[in-house]
């Protein structure tokens, strides 16, 4: 459908050609009519079908329709990436507007504070905010959300996840009652319909491919030991002009840095993000893979939602991911906004296990690919047991050398009646 169908003021007609938007996705499609006519809205879809400007688009045509230059939305989201995501989105739609809005996620200095601190005392027209960094200011006693009219809370089931519950009760206890209240969210758990019923008034509900990746995205595995994986890596994503952009995700921060030292021996452009990197850091990281001066990122899961990258060619899921969606939402980085994209998976003899229930949860059986033949031999798929790391026995474990066994025992007696050291 054209934007133009769905009930959009001039203004915004102009943003969207100007942000090269053509045609609604399905979410914007069926969500915009029901925001532009003022009712609560319980969203479900999948990462990648144009979310943002779902929610973004509709409260800005109200904004520029009556434009009163005081805080009137709020947008809360899990993480300082989303928050820059989404205030990026609204500044490019709000170009030729008056319109001004303010992330406010913390991770940064003292400017950042203040500038955060103006803006949501003097009323940027819309706030993107993290949980914890908002209510750091509400503790302080100098916002005023009296004029929010609009509230908006977009993966909810993450901020769920990483347990901001409470946190959001808290923040809706500032707002007026009257208000429309828009929940976006990946998935649809009991404790988002309990959230739901809490904070929304007699909602709208849309519900888009729960749960699957996109249509777009070819997906396919490797079974391979952890040693064979970086070689893997190598003969994937050398020499191939065609892959201009490479997501790697680990599910650990040091394992991060050691991909990147690995990788680095024979390709130079790669980086690795964390939160062991300041927030500064971290954005001048993330513009770079933007921009494609960075052709390889290797990230943690604090990337899988939280970055809109496009033309993304190759998502490689380094681990096995613990949760099904999280491997949704890591493969989800690329085949964006209906373009295409593979993602793979390696998968050691200790992950196969939870490989199966994410083949289940996606009711989807992934392509294994043989190993090239110069890796060696790779793990046999065997799936229905998962495997138990076991820890040494109090019995087998090393003892202590014979000079260790003299120290500890001299020192012993030269401290009798003290506890000895263990």
């Amino acid at each position: 459908m054209n934007f133009k169908e769905l009930g959009l003021n001039e203004q915004m007609l102009e943003a969207i050609s100007f942000m090269g938007f053509e045609k609604a996705t399905p979410i914007q499609e069926l969500a915009l009519p029901i925001i532009l006519k003022g009712h609560d809205l319980i969203a479900c879809a999948q990462t990648g079908t144009g979310k943002t400007a779902a929610f973004v688009l509709p409260v800005l045509d109200k904004l520029t329709s009556n434009h009163k230059h005081e805080t009137s939305v709020l947008i809360i989201v899990p993480t300082r990436e989303l928050a820059i995501q989404i205030d990026q989105a609204i500044q490019g739609f709000t170009y030729f507007t008056s319109v001004e809005s303010i992330p406010v996620y913390g991770g940064g200095g003292g400017s950042d504070w203040d500038s955060e601190k103006r803006a949501l005392t003097s009323g940027a027209d819309i706030i993107v905010a993290t949980p914890g960094r908002l209510i750091s200011h509400l503790n302080m006693g100098y916002v005023k959300f009296h004029s929010i009219k609009h509230l908006i809370l977009d993966e909810a089931d993450r901020m769920l996840d990483i347990g901001f519950y409470d946190d959001i009760i808290k923040i809706i206890d500032f707002l007026p009652k009257e208000r429309q209240t828009l929940m976006f969210s990946a998935t649809m758990p009991d404790k988002i319909r309990q959230l739901a019923s809490q904070i929304l008034s007699e909602p709208k509900e849309i519900s888009i491919q729960i749960s699957k990746p996109a249509e777009g995205v070819l997906q396919a595995a490797y079974l391979t030991y952890d040693s064979q994986k970086t070689s893997l890596i190598r003969s994937l994503i050398e020499n191939k002009p065609n892959i201009n952009s490479v997501l790697i995700f680990s599910s650990t921060k040091l394992k991060v840095n050691d991909i990147v030292r690995e990788l680095r021996k024979n390709e130079r452009n790669i980086q690795g993000i964390s939160s062991a990197l300041d927030q500064a850091r971290r954005e001048e990281v993330l513009s770079d893979f933007k921009s494609k001066k960075t052709r390889i990122l290797v990230a943690t899961d604090v990337l899988s939602r939280g970055i809109d990258v496009k033309d993304i060619d190759l998502v490689i899921n380094y681990d096995v991911p613990n949760d099904p969606e999280d491997y949704v939402h890591r493969v989800g980085r690329t085949a964006r906004a209906k373009t295409t994209g593979v993602a793979i998976t390696l998968i050691n003899e200790n992950d196969m296990f939870k490989f199966k229930r994410i083949e289940n949860f996606i009711e989807n059986e992934v392509m294994k690919i043989p190993l090239p033949e110069d890796l060696g031999d790779a793990p046999v798929w065997n799936p229905d047991q998962p495997k138990i790391k076991r820890n040494r026995s109090k019995s087998n474990k090393s003892k202590p050398t014979g000079k260790r066994r003299t120290y500890r025992r001299n020192k012993n007696k030269n401290n009798k009646g003290n506890t000895p050291h263990k």
